[in-house]
């Protein structure tokens, strides 16, 4: 502290107040900027601390087991109402951290690493993709768990490994989304191509039926079509003693599913069948009415008008007159295939065009990790045999067949230095 002139007044530890109002007086003075540095754990100094108004760096000197500890600790300078930061620094607060190479550090960067990735990606609700991203190093984000391990490792090509990793996964995730939205588009395609056959089939056999209909049905003076109805076991054609018998019919038929014949009208037959409804927990008997042509056409649903006998004669006519209404609506959803249709072929018939790219990457991976495993390897020393010459002497020769590997007894003292270049984090 002596180097930039700090007094020892003014570096505090938070442990030293011993209650409640004493840590407060310490925060105040924080914020006041009469203590200028401040130590503390994550459980004294995180949670609840607002000792914001004037910081400007968080410095990490270890490495906590919980991705929320590194969150709580970086929430203290970077939060809402950090006036120097948001006055003198561009909202932004520098965050240091501290490790050790080849140290214990590094195991913890890999824990931390595999539970926030989980963790976020459980948040943001991408564990459909069932990938894992580890994110960027950016000035968001700053450098992610994996490459901390690779820094802290010692071994500068690990870092690089870390980021080919990275930038692979991301592009076999692009291609894995590539391709399922293709494989949807071409479901889509195929049931929207379908769907057209079909509407398209539906509209010729509905045409049919009413080119049918049209040259057989009879009109009066002002031409309208008149009710040709026939009731079997009715000789009248009077509609309000049809729509009585009708009615009738309604109340008491039980097909049991079928559908059974009750007359017929200008050639199309007219029939009636029994289903079992449920109602507000109890069954009931449905009858509704159809006549029939390369379909079944229903008006009010099949059901008959109990109240009018005249309209409950009328039900078939008014069914068969339906008939340019329904095709209208089959040659509008058309429409509406046909302009989709084009935009799926246009999808389903794109290539990804990042496979050279990703085949690129995997060889370059492919040969630093060659090159890696060759550097980790210990080297092999070269023993020299005795070889007895006829006159007595001796010479060496090297034998190729023994594979000596002292045991390497050094013990490493790491000294903890950063390894992560000054991140600043953008507030808000």
């Amino acid at each position: 502290m002596e180097d930039y002139g700090i007094p020892g007044h003014e570096v505090r530890f938070i442990q030293e107040c011993k209650t409640d109002k004493a840590r407060k007086a310490v925060i105040a003075a924080m914020n006041e900027g009469t203590v200028r540095v401040l130590f503390g754990s994550t459980s004294m100094l995180g949670t609840g601390v607002n000792a914001q108004k004037r910081c400007v760096a968080i410095h990490h000197l270890d490495t906590p087991w919980r991705p929320s500890d590194l969150q709580q600790r970086n929430g203290r300078g970077v939060r809402a109402g950090n006036e120097i930061a948001k006055h003198f620094a561009g909202n932004n607060v520098d965050v240091i951290i501290y490790a050790v190479e080849k140290s214990l550090d590094s195991y913890k960067f890999n824990l931390l690493h595999c539970k926030q990735t989980f963790i976020s990606q459980l948040k943001s609700g991408a564990m459909g993709a069932r990938t894992i991203d580890e994110g960027a190093m950016d000035e968001k984000s700053g450098m992610n768990f994996s490459e901390y391990m690779a820094i802290l490792s010692g071994n500068t090509d690990l870092l690089e490994k870390a980021k080919l990793e990275k930038r692979i996964t991301s592009l076999e995730g692009e291609r894995k989304s590539f391709n399922k939205g293709r494989r949807e588009s071409e479901f889509k395609l195929e049931s929207k191509t379908s769907e057209l056959r079909n509407n398209q089939a539906v509209i010729a056999a509905m045409m049919e039926d009413w080119e049918k209909f049209t040259a057989t049905a009879k009109t009066d003076k002002e031409g309208n079509r008149l009710n040709a109805l026939r009731i079997e076991g009715v000789d009248s054609t009077d509609e309000k003693v049809l729509g009585k018998h009708l009615q009738e019919i309604a109340k008491n038929a039980v097909t049991g599913g079928i559908y059974q014949p009750v007359g017929e009208l200008y050639g199309f037959p007219v029939k009636v069948v029994s289903e079992r409804v449920f109602k507000e927990g109890l069954e009931f008997t449905d009858n509704r009415f159809v006549v029939e042509g390369n379909y079944k056409y229903t008006y009010n649903n099949g059901h008959l008008a109990m109240a009018d006998p005249i309209a409950a004669a009328r039900n078939f006519l008014n069914a068969l007159e339906r008939i340019p209404s329904m095709v209208e609506q089959y040659k509008e959803k058309n429409k509406a295939l046909e302009r989709d249709i084009p935009q799926l072929q246009e999808i389903v018939g794109k290539v990804w065009k990042k496979e050279d790219e990703l085949k690129q990457l995997k060889s370059e991976l492919a040969a630093l990790d060659r090159k890696i495993q060759l550097e980790l390897a210990p080297p092999v020393p070269e023993v020299k045999q005795q070889e007895e010459k006829p006159d007595g002497e001796t010479h060496n020769l090297p034998n190729k067949n023994i594979d000596i590997r002292p045991e390497q007894n050094e013990q490493i003292y790491g000294r903890r230095e950063i390894v992560e270049p000054v991140r600043r984090i953008r507030l808000g």
